[in-house]
């Protein structure tokens, strides 16, 4: 059993920005891979990065490729999410989530554990 609890949100200008991170419990939390979601108001929940659970494979979407950067401390347990150069596109609920296994997934359906999500919001 995982339960991850995201925290950084909060409310920035375009162009800034802000980091999230994701704290998970559990001794075996080395052995998830790791997304990040976001759900904008009125659409889908949707991948925003993924991370395998040596860290050495990510996933971008391509709406923040060069803008996002996803990394993890196993020893800490902590997942983060460092958003740079924010638009106002970027205003959702982002949510932590966690699958079994070493690799990868873009599909919510693949993974077994949320966060309860935390609210990004970028003013223009």
């Amino acid at each position: 059993q995982v339960q991850l609890v995201e925290s950084g949100g909060g409310l920035v200008q375009a162009g800034g920005s802000l980091r999230l991170s994701c704290a998970a419990s559990g001794r075996t939390f080395s052995t998830y891979a790791t997304g990040w979601f976001r759900r904008a108001p009125g659409k889908e929940r949707e991948i925003v990065a993924a991370i395998s659970w040596s860290g050495y494979n990510t996933y971008y979407a391509d709406s923040v490729k060069g803008r996002f950067t996803i990394s993890r401390d196993n020893a800490k347990n902590t997942v983060y999410l460092q958003m740079s150069n924010l638009k106002p596109e970027d205003t959702a609920v982002y949510y932590c989530a966690a699958k079994r296994g070493p690799n990868i997934a873009v599909a919510r359906t693949s993974y077994d554990y949320w966060g309860q999500g935390t609210q990004v919001t970028v003013s223009s």
